[in-house]
């Protein structure tokens, strides 16, 4: 499984009901992800991306990516 795939998973199993894009932006350890999920309703920007982060936690924790750049959506439509 690419790691762009592996971490969307970890994402949206992390964060249940959310949809995530997961891009390399280049030399395979950083990455772009935008995630939308209703979790993020009434939450700080801070605190949507410590969720995605920690959803994350296990490829940063093996050295897998070096950076994360996030994006959050809040809501479900």
């Amino acid at each position: 499984m690419a790691l762009t795939d592996d971490v969307k998973a970890l994402i949206e199993l992390g964060i249940p009901g959310s949809e995530a894009e997961v891009l390399d932006e280049g030399g395979g350890d950083h990455l772009r992800a935008v995630v939308k999920a209703p979790q993020f309703e009434g939450l700080s920007r801070i605190e949507q991306h410590k969720l995605v982060k920690a959803a994350a936690k296990a490829r940063f924790d093996d050295g897998s990516i070096h950076a994360l750049s996030i994006r959050t959506i809040a809501g479900n439509d």
